[in-house]
């Protein structure tokens, strides 16, 4: 073959895509189309294996209900055959649409938990991030068992929008909504920074949706009595948005339990009582919630009627939460430089070293 004619041998054979996609078997289909894709590999240079490869796409993207599965294998295979990182980004969003316009979307799933390492390799800007995202989330939304996993990708999504680009960042209002009625419906989410996000943080000022940012902050800052008092003056919000107030009743008195977890060790059970607003006799049926829903490690002294908390869960993790952490690991290095420092004396002094000691040494 001369030098240059491989994109002309290409366009040749993709005049005969429609006839040969009707006609031939599936394993036929990915045999003759792995030698087409092939030739892409040959081109003179990145820009025409490119212009090659996207030929390809262009053709396969056009009829995404015909044989859907054996499309996106002949696109896992152009992935593969392409070297430049970019070409290998405007592959995997063309099967990504594909998979949604033929409704294959579980063949790109397993590709998910992989994104990370292919948004380093591909080095995309934010907005190309924000469209991967999107459908992401989009697909994994309605996939029973999926729920974290597509809120993940929806905060994710979330965080590419910019404070510093306002006509951008309004784009986002719906999405951060359903993020918020997400977090606040689920029953085994505890923990986000949401609050620190532009696209969420937005809402507060706007009219339609500054009771929703509202609902969210009391359920990341403050506790059951807050949510009630909301309640009480904004029901119709809850309604709007589908939200059972008895389930949110039940998880704000579960994070409220956290909170006061994280401001003391040992925590009464009539402060308990009077915080989730429960019966004396029930005080220690939300203490086993709260640990079986592995927001606290506690142990119940009954006798001093109190829980005795060992580790906690923070509802969001901010400057203070940090702040808190730097103290406790300074705390830490002190205790471990007295313990060295005590074992060294006692063996310079000859002295006999607690076995105590000698167990914090190792």
């Amino acid at each position: 073959m001369q030098e240059g004619r491989w994109s002309d041998l290409l366009s040749l054979l993709l005049t005969s895509f429609d006839l040969v996609f009707a006609n031939a078997q599936e394993k036929d289909l990915e045999c003759v189309f792995a030698v087409i894709c092939d030739l892409v590999s040959r081109a003179r240079s990145p820009d025409e294996a490119l212009a090659m490869a996207d030929q390809i796409t262009i053709k396969l993207s056009a009829n995404p209900n015909d044989k859907p599965s054996v499309r996106l294998k002949i696109l896992f295979c152009l992935y593969n055959i392409v070297g430049n990182p970019y070409g290998k980004f405007l592959i995997y969003k063309r099967a990504l649409k594909l998979a949604i316009n033929g409704k294959v979307t579980e063949l790109m799933m397993p590709s998910f938990k992989r994104i990370d390492s292919f948004l380093k390799e591909w080095n995309i800007s934010a907005a190309e991030k924000r469209e991967l995202y999107f459908g992401m989330t989009n697909i994994l939304k309605d996939v029973k068992g999926s729920t974290k996993e597509s809120f993940t990708f929806l905060v994710k999504y979330l965080e590419t929008f910019a404070e510093d680009d306002p006509h951008t960042l309004s784009e986002a209002k719906d999405e951060a909504v359903r993020a918020i009625i997400e977090f606040v419906k689920s029953p085994d989410m505890f923990q986000c920074d949401l609050l620190e996000l532009p696209a969420i943080h937005q809402l507060q000022k706007d009219a339609k949706f500054a009771s929703v940012f509202a609902l969210l902050e009391i359920f990341l800052t403050r506790r059951l009595d807050a949510y009630l008092e909301f309640q009480a003056s904004n029901s119709s919000v809850l309604t709007t948005y589908g939200i059972s107030h008895e389930e949110c009743v039940t998880k704000m008195r579960l994070m409220s339990l956290a909170d006061l977890a994280s401001q003391m060790q040992e925590i009464p059970y009539a402060l308990v009582q009077e915080t989730l607003k429960v019966p004396e006799e029930e005080v220690e049926y939300w203490i086993v919630r709260g640990i079986s829903s592995k927001l606290i490690d506690a142990k119940m002294d009954q006798m001093r009627r109190v829980a005795i908390i060992s580790r906690c869960t923070e509802r969001v993790f901010g400057p203070a939460q940090w702040k808190d952490l730097y103290s406790k690991l300074a705390v830490w290095r002190n205790n471990v430089a007295n313990v060295v420092r005590t074992v060294q004396n006692a063996r310079a002094a000859g002295t006999e070293i607690p076995q105590a000691l000698v167990g914090a040494m190792h």
